[in-house]
């Protein structure tokens, strides 16, 4: 048998790179002599990143060069009270749209946080979600003589869409394509493809598909294909056209709170609240460009999608959230507080990536929502509505605790 020494002594001989350890020991093995060859070169002792609680091979499609693990504490917040057209289809181990969602964070206060806007919404009779939009994008930049064969091709596209779904569908058996996109700018011609791909956020399903498309494009049209990827996509980083046309799926979730549980519950009034989110997340994005409106939506989505396997890079989509606050009359007089998140971009999935990972497995099991729904798209539905009344909460908490003046004696409390 291999040993891990062994193993490190011939990489530092040359004998070996780096990343050839799997090829001559188990990956188990390999990853331990790849942390030997590293506390060697840099004196670290990586007790801590060596001690991890899954099989290395389970991790082998998810990086390269493993020495081992980062552990972000874990924990719950809940239970969800979420009315939802795709949670309500499925059982999810749910009593009554009742989720407990697990959130990965380093951040101190933040799941308590979350925890009080979800006891209101609970008492409030929990909130509605739906997903409204779905389709994952990828655009493919060409490049053309001019526009006059800019036009030929958007042309050809327009009129031959049948024959593009069926050569992008033919690399896949879950995935849909639901349209395709032009735009010209100059000499350049981007299709923005978009897709439904069911239970997977579909990145790497949209990508083989459209490749596989593109080949028809470059045979029947004057274009030539420059880069799969042409950023009107867009993927991993701010774009307005996420914002606006959405990419994976788009998600809203809303809830009415009686004016007195506001008072009772938050410490403050719906008007109050109303008005912070106008002058902070409305009046205050728009100063800074932001192309956000929100106080702290990536929080929410950014700890779920570390514990439930999502690609944490897209966070940055999930951030173009708008929040909305009105403080609502009633006839007596009294007012209510209507609060809102519509999240335009929430690229999730139940199967697929991080999801097969132990501990974000485990994480969707908590929720009912491991791999397929049925039917195909319903858990990663699900996913979406959960996570966007978790980001409601959030958004409920901190507004409440801006406008009640409580922000910064709430860390303090909790020695944050």
């Amino acid at each position: 048998m291999t040993e891990p020494a062994d193993l490190a002594e011939r990489v530092r001989e040359g004998d070996l790179r780096i990343h050839e350890l799997e090829e001559h020991a188990d990956y188990d093995t390999a990853v331990a002599a790849r942390r030997l060859v590293v506390e060697g070169e840099t004196g670290t002792e990586l007790d801590s990143i060596g001690d991890y609680g899954f099989p290395a091979e389970a991790a082998e499609p998810n990086i390269e060069n493993m020495i081992g693990a980062a552990q972000i504490p874990m924990g719950i917040v809940g239970p969800v009270a979420v009315n939802g057209e795709a949670t309500a289809a499925t059982d999810g181990g749910a009593a009554d749209g009742e989720y407990y969602l697990p959130l990965a964070t380093t951040e101190g206060a933040l799941l308590a946080s979350v925890n009080r806007g979800l006891g209101v919404i609970r008492d409030a009779d929990g909130a509605t979600a739906r997903v409204t939009k779905n389709g994952m994008t990828r655009a493919p930049v060409f490049r053309v003589d001019g526009v006059a064969e800019a036009a030929r091709t958007v042309e050809w596209v327009a009129d031959n869409l049948d024959a593009l779904r069926e050569r992008a569908e033919s690399t896949t058996s879950h995935g849909e394509l639901l349209d395709v996109e032009p735009y010209v700018v100059a000499d350049s011609v981007f299709l923005r493809f978009a897709y439904d791909t069911k239970d997977a956020m579909g990145m790497n399903m949209a990508t083989i598909a459209t490749g596989e498309a593109c080949e028809l494009v470059e045979a029947e049209t004057p274009a030539s294909l420059v880069a799969l990827s042409g950023n009107l996509c867009s993927d991993k980083k701010p774009a307005a056209i996420n914002a606006v046309e959405g990419r994976g799926r788009s998600v809203t979730a809303d809830v009415l709170v009686p004016g007195e549980l506001v008072e009772d519950r938050l410490h403050t009034t719906p008007e109050a609240i109303a008005e912070a989110n106008t002058r902070k997340n409305l009046t205050g994005s728009a100063k800074a460009g932001a192309l956000g409106f929100n106080a702290h939506a990536a929080n929410v989505v950014a700890a779920a999608f570390l514990a439930t396997g999502q690609d944490e890079a897209q966070v940055v989509e999930a951030a173009n959230t708008i929040t909305t606050m009105e403080a609502r009359e009633r006839e007596d007089g009294t007012t209510d507080l209507y609060a809102s998140v519509s999240l335009a971009s929430l690229e999730v999935g139940t199967v697929g990536g991080g999801t097969k990972l132990p501990t974000q497995s485990e994480a969707l099991e908590v929720l009912g929502l491991r791999g397929g729904g049925d039917p195909a798209g319903s858990n990663a539905d699900a996913l979406a509505e959960i996570i966007a009344v978790g980001t409601l909460a959030g958004e409920l908490s901190l507004l409440a605790a801006l406008a009640s003046r409580h922000l910064a004696s709430a860390h303090e409390d909790l020695g944050r």
